[in-house]
């Protein structure tokens, strides 16, 4: 697979989102994280956030592993962008095993273009496996949580 570009970026940003440019600093953030480096972005409520790791996530290879401590806005973000046409999904408390286990296996199985995972679940050494046979890798920057 190719690698995205900015003109990626905001092509989706268009055809998906529905609005014309990224605002502030967004664009420079998604061509960052095009590129594989790592952020810290610190944004206020409603400043676009989620553009600036949804974009990437969903125009690389793979899946994008979203670390959110809030079960609910986790559930309308996975809602958004399963309305949007993207292959989203969540791992928290709140779901029943069956529940988790259909999350798991689309996980394996690359049907998912993003993860979300509570804090607590991440740091689960049963979760961290499961990143890593997927191809994941977060266990090398468990420092940085």
């Amino acid at each position: 697979m190719q690698q995205a570009t900015p003109r990626d970026a905001e092509a989706l940003l268009r055809s998906r989102y529905g609005y014309e440019h990224f605002r502030g600093q967004q664009a420079e953030i998604v061509a960052s994280a095009l590129a594989g480096q790592d952020s810290l972005v610190l944004m206020p409520t409603g400043g676009g956030k989620s553009l600036c790791y949804q974009i990437p996530s969903l125009l690389r290879a793979g899946t994008g592993i979203v670390v959110s401590p809030l079960i609910a806005l986790m559930q309308d973000q996975v809602d958004a962008l399963q309305r949007l046409g993207a292959r989203a999904a969540f791992l928290n408390s709140s779901q029943f095993a069956g529940e988790r286990q259909s999350v798991i296996d689309a996980l394996r199985s690359g049907e998912l273009d993003l993860l979300y995972v509570a804090p607590e679940r991440l740091l689960m050494e049963e979760t961290l496996a499961l990143l890593d046979d997927c191809n994941c890798p977060v266990r090398h920057r468990r420092s940085a949580l």
